[in-house]
């Protein structure tokens, strides 16, 4: 079920599309996930040379010979109800393309929150607080 990656003009586009639907509507949620991609699921670092016994280290994606991709998901937050209705895409980040990226997506993502709306606190009781000796409890006396 894997699915074909973006690439990262693609990704920055749709994200900017998803955080403008978001602020659109009523409510909405958009979840994004990095993380390195490791040797194991990159078939061309699958031939590299295993670290040495002496190594310090005792895995060898702990101290990789040259810096590895980052995997960057985004998705709307669909409930299991709205599954097929839910948006999700990603993209594979090359170490060296790294810095742009970042100054894009970080871009974007300001854009993105400057639609959100200030949580509505105005229901929470002030002062209560639950167990024993609590601040807010009163004392008998």
């Amino acid at each position: 079920m894997p699915s074909e990656h973006l690439t990262t003009n693609e990704f920055l586009s749709r994200l900017t599309t998803l955080f403008q639907s978001r602020t659109h509507s009523s409510h909405g949620s958009v979840y994004i996930t990095q993380k390195r991609l490791s040797p194991s699921s990159l078939p061309a670092l699958a031939t590299d040379t295993p670290l040495p016994p002496s190594s310090p280290y005792p895995f060898a994606d702990l101290a990789p010979p040259h810096p590895l991709p980052i995997l960057v998901r985004a998705t709307d937050g669909k409930s299991q109800e709205d599954r097929k209705d839910r948006v999700k895409f990603s993209t594979v980040v090359q170490a060296e393309e790294l810095e742009g990226f970042f100054a894009r997506y970080a871009d974007i993502c300001k854009g993105g929150m400057a639609g959100l709306k200030k949580r509505d606190r105005s229901g929470r009781k002030k002062g209560k607080k639950k167990g024993k000796g609590g601040e807010g409890e009163k004392k008998k006396g």
